[in-house]
């Protein structure tokens, strides 16, 4: 055998043993064309992941631009109040100056009284929010889960929630005296329909597949509800929870204008009488801070319950 059909041989195993290879040109083709669309949509959102872990995230979710943002609004009308007052386009008598009002407040700080009255409506809105948000969630659970309690405890429900919060006042006045029991009672009744009135609503519209997805596994009652049910509608309970936290707020200066000796809503009532319209604009001002910093407490549990259940 010559060395050449040994040469030929050997490329005829070679061949046989990886098979034959095409010309370069028939497989060098362009990688766009051997993209798929699904898998060229799932590379730009990992794109846009991985962008956003590298920090580059839009404008408006980085917090120092939120903080900022938040801010303009505030400074613009405290610098309109400024100057209204300071070039007399507005009596001081309806419209006290930004440091009649500071001053106001650094003499109660100084009589030891602002600390005080702030605690006191501090704490009793917490613990009326506290009561009233827990009942409104079981009754809520309760009423949005059984069509029998909708039909014999909602137009009951419905009816006593179109009853102003003034009107609660000479009654629980009556009932509890004029006390703690009673003003906390009071934002109790704020508190609870916000949260009962959108949990009920949100659990009846539920998707049934995760019930029965639920059931298939042996969930039950209340296992049921905390696993399946409750995060389904965990948005509209943390909803309810900031329209109660403000609604405490509101039923909280009502029983306090009425029938108080301290708290922020007696400030306002006793300056209207003395008539301290600076320490009036000072008691509004002080509403609307610790408001929004309650309300913010409630966003951070938003934030949580989302990472933990959503």
């Amino acid at each position: 055998m010559s060395d050449n059909d040994q040469l030929t041989n050997s490329e005829q195993v070679r061949r046989g043993a990886v098979g034959v290879m095409p010309p370069a040109a028939e497989y060098a083709t362009p990688a766009a064309t051997r993209v798929r669309p699904e898998v060229a949509a799932r590379s730009e959102a990992s794109d846009r992941r991985s962008d956003s872990a590298r920090g580059r995230r839009p404008l408006t979710r980085r917090t120092w631009f939120v903080i900022v943002g938040g801010s303009i609004l505030p400074i613009l009308i405290l610098v309109g109040w400024e100057l209204s007052t300071s070039l007399g386009l507005v009596p001081v008598s309806q419209l006290p100056s930004p440091a009649m009002v500071w001053n106001a407040g650094i003499d109660l700080i100084q009589r030891g009284l602002l600390g005080q009255y702030m605690a006191i409506s501090l704490q009793r809105v917490l613990i009326g929010f506290a009561i009233g948000a827990v009942l409104g969630i079981i009754l809520g659970a309760v009423v949005g889960l059984s069509r029998l309690a909708d039909i014999l405890v909602a137009p009951t429900l419905g009816a006593i929630r179109a009853v102003p919060s003034l009107a609660w006042i000479p009654l629980l006045i009556l009932w509890l005296k004029i006390g703690e029991e009673s003003k906390i009672t009071l934002i109790v009744i704020g508190a609870f329909f916000p949260v009962y009135t959108t949990i009920s609503a949100a659990l009846r519209h539920v998707d049934r597949n995760l019930v029965e997805a639920g059931r298939a596994f042996g969930l039950r009652g209340v296992k049921l509800f905390t696993t399946i049910q409750l995060p389904a509608v965990l948005p509209s309970v943390i909803s309810g929870l900031r329209l109660a936290l403000a609604q405490s707020w509101l039923f909280l200066v009502a029983a306090e204008l009425i029938a108080s000796s301290m708290g922020l809503g007696f400030l306002l009532i006793d300056s209207q009488n003395n008539g301290r319209i600076d320490r009036i604009f000072l008691a509004i001002i002080l509403l609307a801070v610790i408001g929004k910093l309650t309300d913010a407490l409630v966003g951070l549990l938003e934030r949580w319950v989302n990472k933990r259940w959503a």
